[in-house]
């Protein structure tokens, strides 16, 4: 039985090496990946799905 405080484990995609996350980890949030360093967004939660997070575009007011 999982608990509310227990990490929640997902599929790093870029190493696919398997990372922790905080328990309270919600879709849209960016996470570092603590395996590269690059920045992750959660996709989905049940799996829990990560794609790598698109770069933010400067806006010049267009």
């Amino acid at each position: 039985m999982t608990s509310d405080t227990d990490p929640v484990l997902a599929e790093d995609p870029i190493t696919g090496e398997e990372i922790e996350l905080p328990a309270d980890v919600e879709v849209g949030e960016i996470i570092d990946s603590p395996v590269t360093g690059t920045e992750l967004e959660v996709i989905s939660l049940d799996p829990v799905v990560l794609e790598e997070a698109p770069e933010l575009e400067e806006d010049w007011g267009e």
